[in-house]
């Protein structure tokens, strides 16, 4: 996600946080000096606003400890001012696994908000009591029946469990998109933060469906449907300018390297550009190419193959039948491919299209 910044990394995930959430948080510290207009006051806000800040952590990283109790690799965990997004490697296939992972999150708010309580019968201290019904509203909040919330999510683990899983999909976010409305009418007559509430549930909503209904599509094709099949490639001997000369006769900016038959390497643009400029073009390419790359088979499902791809650092993936290699798959040949599907595909094709066009430019999370 653009705009966020790591500041940790918990248990092997990075944790990043979101501008929107810096901005959430001195909020909190202006609303505090308003209010006291003093430095006490400033303090206890930065305190409160601190506080707030690992609770909201805590919330996510439970959710990545179910995700992990079920076999389901999360990568990152970006903060945001009305929760967080996890960036999850799959969606639990399981709907009860589904609800296990979205629950966590409030279920965490809600075991915090005990331990203050029973912190709060025996202090009785103004900061303690703020951060016990902070906990509490992120709970509520988050079981909000709408995406990108926990709520919407559960929603649509009950509903996969009687119906297929695209049609709980579109079913939970039709309902969170009605929320959404009523949400941002009842913002512009009373609080206008409502307003952006609604916008934001309604955008989550719109890009949820469209997400499921690619997997939906990509869980059904093949590889080779959508693979670059007309392509270059470099040998282990050839150096650097045999690279240069096939970049500038072409648009193909990653290179298989192969070797008697076998894929020994990819070389990557940036891996090319930063060795030209270290080195000159008389370098060998087999000194900077990278040995450590993920392939695919040309009969695998197109959904596992964009998992792998979003975690794969190169960006560019051999395509193999029998060891041969056969084709290349990439995000932006990806993206066309669905976008050729939404033209050809009428009652899909605003949603489909949609979160094609943005796989053209961002490795889109699904």
């Amino acid at each position: 996600m653009t705009w966020s910044w790591k500041v940790g990394q918990p248990s092997g995930i990075d944790l990043r946080i979101h501008a929107t959430f810096l901005l959430f948080l001195g909020w909190v510290w202006v609303t505090y000096w308003i209010a006291g207009k003093s430095i006490s006051a400033m303090l206890a806000g930065a305190a409160f606003a601190a506080a707030l800040f690992v609770c909201v952590a805590l919330h996510e990283l439970s959710h990545t400890v179910a995700a992990r109790l079920l076999s389901v690799r999360v990568r990152d965990i970006t903060l945001l001012p009305i929760g967080g997004v996890p960036l999850l490697e799959r969606i639990p296939e399981d709907p009860r696994r589904e609800l296990w992972v979205a629950l966590a999150g409030p279920a965490a708010n809600v075991a915090i908000a005990a331990v203050l309580y029973g912190w709060l019968i025996l202090s009785r201290e103004p900061f303690v009591e703020r951060l016990f019904l902070a906990n509490l509203s992120l709970a509520l909040f988050n079981l909000i029946p709408a995406f990108p919330m926990d709520g919407a999510r559960a929603m649509r683990a009950l509903l996969a469990s009687r119906v297929a899983y695209a049609s709980a999909t579109r079913l939970a976010a039709s309902a969170g998109q009605g929320l959404a409305l009523a949400l941002g009418f009842i913002g512009l007559f009373t609080n206008p933060l409502l307003v952006f509430i609604g916008l934001f549930l309604w955008i989550g909503a719109s890009q949820e469906a469209s997400a499921a209904q690619m997997r939906s599509a990509l869980s059904s094709t093949p590889v080779r449907a959508a693979m670059l099949t007309e392509f270059d490639e470099l040998w282990g001997g050839d150096t650097l300018a045999d690279a240069v000369r096939l970049a500038l006769h072409g648009s193909q900016h990653d290179f298989p390297v192969v070797e008697h038959g076998r894929v020994k390497g990819i070389l990557t643009r940036n891996d090319l550009l930063v060795a030209l400029a270290e080195h000159g073009q008389d370098y060998p390419l087999s000194a900077v190419m990278r040995r450590e790359f993920m392939v695919a088979d040309s009969d695998e499902m197109l959904d596992l193959v964009f998992r792998r791809l979003r975690l794969c650092t190169c960006h560019t993936m051999p395509v193999l039948h029998d060891g041969r290699l056969v084709g290349l798959m990439t995000m932006e040949n990806l993206g066309e491919y669905l976008l050729v599907e939404a033209a050809t595909t009428r009652d899909h094709r605003e949603p489909f299209g949609a979160i094609a066009g943005d796989i053209n430019f961002t490795r889109t999370q699904i």
